[in-house]
């Protein structure tokens, strides 16, 4: 899975201190060194321009006529005033409310792809208006202007706002859906534990942020690695937010699983479904070929060669990442991202009975997918406190129930096994980032970072 750019943790808080923000919608601070954004709008006449006011009180800016007066509108600018502005013309009664969405590493590479899908309509439909809050580093502050510029001159008429900043407590503010991409990569040499550590300190930070200023009921989705126990170090520093709303990105990994299991059936991949990914992204991850289904009869009967389903198939999942990097160079942005709008998409929009996703949740049994849920209550033996890939079942509400009728043969449970230990030796390693008392890291020798991530 591609990594996205980094904010920092320093000895204090990484965003208290941010020295930048901003903001192409209504309620706008800038400051001097954001006034080059604040073009003329699309429809401005020839005898307008846009100015900056500044002063200490953080003044909003406002827009100014040649001949001095000041127009009446103070609170947007830029062409998300004259085009985009909800307030500013009489709101379409078809559409629905306008709903806050924060994304973190706003300035990587799965951002660029993920961005302009949400911005389009083809995540939460095209008659739901949104708003981008988008959470940088300041050292990215100048490539999330040029991303806030691309979404302006894309004319999306669903985007009603963007807002930029380094400071989660002012991004997070009020948001219902924050989508948490931004992590620091894995570099050459460093071992997991010290990932887990450096990661699990931005997660804790933006857990903190998330319960304090974000909408009691925000779902957030960890897409940043290591994306299991990040959701869970930012879950129990949100204890304002319900626990079952936090999620891990696994829809990558059962997105790859389905296209394997086409490939080697010799069938397109919407054939396959009832995919499950269990436990941790990771090399213990279990892609399970035995609940799964192609053209609706169980893969065993479809695929007759049994030892490559239990060797070569998970094998293959794992190393997809890594062979991609391997072709052109690049580690998989564009896949990452659709994978997050279909596990969105699991959550807002109901799909045909039966079909299972990797991410997404919901209350009903309209459809049946599988997410990196919060393990409390689970029926299948799973240890509690853990976020785990489980399947689950929605309606499309936003709320979820996990897959009872399942089947769980010893070989698969041996596998499960495996993975949960790893994620509860995780757990006892950023005990001291959840509030679980000292740390105590032993991941043994085997790296279980999957294949392109490092």
């Amino acid at each position: 899975m591609a990594m996205a750019e980094l904010t920092t943790p320093k000895t204090t808080s990484p965003f208290l201190n941010s020295s930048s923000q901003l903001r192409l919608s209504s309620k706008l601070h800038l400051s001097n060194q954001f006034c080059h954004l604040l073009l003329p709008p699309l429809h401005a006449t020839s005898t307008s321009k846009i100015s900056c006011s500044v002063s200490q009180n953080n003044q909003a800016p406002v827009a100014v006529q040649d001949n001095g007066s000041v127009k009446t509108k103070k609170e947007c600018y830029g062409v998300f005033c004259l085009t985009y502005d909800l307030k500013a013309e009489e709101e379409t009664k078809s559409w629905k409310k306008m709903i806050s969405i924060a994304v973190s590493g706003a300035a990587g590479m799965i951002s660029n792809h993920l961005l302009f899908k949400l911005a389009s309509g083809a995540v939460f439909g095209p008659d739901q208006p949104i708003a981008l809050k988008l959470l940088g580093s300041e050292r990215s502050i100048q490539a999330l202007e040029g991303v806030a510029m691309e979404l302006e001159d894309s004319l999306f008429p669903l985007l009603r706002e963007v807002d930029i900043g380094t400071d989660p407590y002012e991004v997070f503010q009020d948001v219902e859906w924050a989508l948490l991409i931004g992590a620091k990569p894995r570099g050459p040499g460093m071992e997991r534990a010290a990932l887990l550590d450096i990661n699990g300190q931005i997660f804790a930070e933006q857990g903190k942020a998330l319960n304090a200023v974000a909408s009691p009921n925000v779902k957030v989705l960890v897409v940043g690695n290591p994306c299991n126990t990040n959701a869970l170090i930012c879950l129990k520093n949100a204890p304002n937010i319900p626990a079952k709303n936090f999620h891990a990105l696994t829809r990558l990994d059962e997105n790859r699983a389905k296209c394997q299991l086409a490939l080697k059936a010799g069938v397109f991949y919407d054939k396959v479904s009832n995919m499950t990914i269990w436990g941790n992204h990771s090399t213990t991850q279990v892609p399970d070929f035995l609940n799964a289904r192609i053209n609706g009869l169980p893969v065993k009967e479809v695929i007759s060669d049994h030892k490559w389903l239990e060797e070569g198939f998970t094998e293959s999942v794992q190393k997809r990442g890594g062979l991609l990097i391997q072709k052109w160079g690049r580690s998989s942005a564009a896949s990452t991202a659709v994978s997050i709008v279909d596990a969105i998409k699991s959550l807002v929009t109901p799909t045909p009975e039966g079909d299972w996703f990797s991410t997404g949740i919901g209350s009903d049994f309209d459809r049946i997918f599988f997410v990196l849920v919060y393990t409390n209550g689970n029926p299948y033996g799973i240890a509690e406190d853990l976020v785990f890939s489980m399947p689950c079942r929605s309606k499309g509400d936003g709320d979820y129930e996990l897959v009872k009728d399942v089947e769980i043969d010893d070989y698969l449970r041996k596998r499960i096994a495996k993975s949960e230990a790893e994620l509860l030796a995780e757990k006892q390693c950023v005990a001291h980032l959840t509030g679980g008392g000292i740390a105590f890291c032993d991941l043994g020798p085997v790296d279980t970072m999957l294949p392109g991530e490092v």
